[in-house]
């Protein structure tokens, strides 16, 4: 069943200064007409489009209409067809002019989205910016975004696919560390001595302080983590060596 049309465009420009008008264009032409069942909505669209370029109406009211064609289905192969059809009985200056409207109408298709837009599609925290000030850190692309900067540190982290930090520690005289919340994609955790941990959505890693680790993306998906900073005495990060290619690949 076709979504009933309603029209409000009428009385909201000219209600006051021309009622009459207002309630034709509203209650009758779009009320009435346009819901009337023997021909569908588009069709109906097709022949608005062909009525107004026949009578060389090129204004913002034919935009709204090639925009209404458009919305009830009429792709760009057709409305092509159409105009160039309807050109040739109706002249070949109104066609021009049509075109110049309708190329714009149907060239309004949203670009292709990026592989980094794609993946923020599937998480709620923003990705963030590239993480240039510790690239020197990483293998590969990681992004930046601070989630709280008060109370409790916390950032998310993201990884494209196959990027990972270097070994580090989370150096401190007492308490510290680091939380890891995975919330998207597929990656890996890993302290010195033991087997990579896989990590996805909604699992969380502890980090001691004072232990030797890494974490970064798996081979073949992005990856994110809130990164949630642990208070402590005398905190700080020490950054160490590369996680080299041959341990990297060795994970799935």
């Amino acid at each position: 069943m076709n979504k009933k049309i309603v029209q409000t465009a009428g009385k909201e420009q000219l209600g006051e200064f021309a009622p009459m008008f207002a309630h034709l264009n509203d209650d009758i032409l779009f009320g009435k007409v346009w819901n009337e069942t023997a021909i569908d909505v588009k069709t109906k669209c097709i022949i608005t489009v062909v009525s107004l370029m026949a009578s060389g109406i090129t204004d913002t009211s034919l935009t709204y209409h090639l925009q209404n064609a458009k919305a009830n289905g009429v792709t760009k192969e057709e409305i092509a067809a159409i105009i160039t059809h309807a050109t040739m009985y109706v002249g070949w200056p109104k066609g021009w002019a049509v075109f110049r409207l309708a190329k714009d109408v149907w060239n309004e298709e949203a670009p292709a989205m990026t592989e980094k837009e794609n993946y923020q599609n599937t998480i709620f925290f923003p990705i963030g910016e590239p993480n240039d000030a510790f690239a020197q850190y990483f293998v590969g692309q990681s992004y930046l975004a601070p989630v709280s900067t008060e109370q409790v540190p916390i950032f998310n982290v993201t990884f494209e696919p196959a990027c990972r930090n270097n070994w580090h520690i989370h150096r401190a005289k007492s308490g510290g560390g680091q939380m890891l919340i995975c919330v998207g994609g597929r990656g890996y955790y890993q302290e010195l001595g033991k087997e990579a941990i896989e990590m996805n959505p909604g699992d969380v890693i502890n980090i001691p302080a004072n232990v030797k680790h890494w974490h970064g993306a798996a081979p073949d998906s992005w990856f994110s983590h809130l990164a949630v900073e642990i208070n402590g005495e005398e905190t700080g990060n020490e950054w160490l060596e590369e996680v080299s290619d041959e341990d990297y690949g060795k994970l799935k």
